[in-house]
């Protein structure tokens, strides 16, 4: 019983401690202020490339969450010609995932730093409910890097994505970015138009992060089949850091869980 009071009252608060330390220094590498710019967060260059092509090269500038410049040159597969495309400067692009993160991760904070030293924990099931809702909030935080959202071809099309760019895409060219990981990925679909009269039975294709040659959709008046597509990548070394930050928490949580745990089943069948 001694044991278990020192548990609730001492090692309890330790791991929230160390827990909100964690987490903290997850937070900052979502924001990634500089030092002396007064909070403003920095800018970062990525290179986006794939061993083994050149068809699509990119430069990419990341500032927290956000994708402030854009830089695709596609060398087309039938002509050899290359086009260039870059964000507008008027333009930049939220990446949702990045911002869903930070926001799970601040929410998991809240959660932590809401029972303060001085407070009493009077259960073991009041600690597990508190370590249930901030692993919620780290999973859901990890999975929002870790599972890019599915979209359908249309959808791509019809994105905000499609009108950042000077000159304007193609119609034949559509552009999605996402995060996988610990990786900003960038994927090219190259497409060609379905001609009425061709013999091809049409299945417009559903959901998916990434498309094959091959899927087919309809857009406007037009039917399109997807000719090529290209992915380019790179590691984006904070949000590395972030996910290792994720998986120690959780383990963190865990291990106190089952040491509250197995306190309580001795007490729900101890001999009487």
């Amino acid at each position: 019983e001694e044991e278990f009071k020192w548990l609730l009252q001492e090692e309890v608060h330790s791991v929230l401690r160390q827990l909100q330390d964690i987490l903290k220094e997850a937070s900052h590498r979502f924001a990634l202020p500089t030092s002396g710019s007064g909070g403003a967060v920095k800018q970062e260059n990525f290179v986006l490339s794939t061993s083994g092509t050149d068809q699509v090269k990119g430069v990419m500038t990341l500032q927290g969450d956000a994708l402030c410049q854009a830089d695709v040159n596609l060398k087309m597969p039938r002509n050899n010609q290359l086009l260039h495309f870059a964000f507008r400067e008027d333009k930049q692009w939220k990446l949702q995932q990045i911002q869903d993160a930070r926001n799970h991760v601040n929410q998991a904070i809240y959660l932590l730093m809401n029972r303060d030293v001085n407070y009493q924990f009077k259960s073991g099931l009041e600690v597990l409910k508190l370590m249930d809702a901030v692993m919620l909030q780290l999973s859901r935080a990890r999975n929002r890097l870790t599972t890019p959202a599915t979209l359908t071809l249309p959808e791509i099309a019809s994105s905000g994505l499609t009108k950042m760019f000077t000159p304007t895409l193609p119609p034949d060219i559509l552009v999605n970015f996402y995060i996988n990981l610990n990786k900003l990925c960038l994927t090219v679909y190259q497409l060609h138009v379905l001609q009425p009269s061709t013999t091809k039975n049409f299945k417009p294709a559903g959901g998916s992060v990434l498309h094959n040659p091959g899927a087919m959709f309809e857009f406007g008046s037009q039917r399109y089949e997807v000719s090529h597509v290209h992915k380019v990548e790179c590691v984006v070394p904070w949000l590395n850091d972030a996910l290792v930050f994720f998986t120690v928490s959780l383990q963190l949580c865990q291990q106190l869980k089952d040491k509250i745990s197995v306190f309580s089943s001795y007490w729900n069948y101890r001999p009487y």
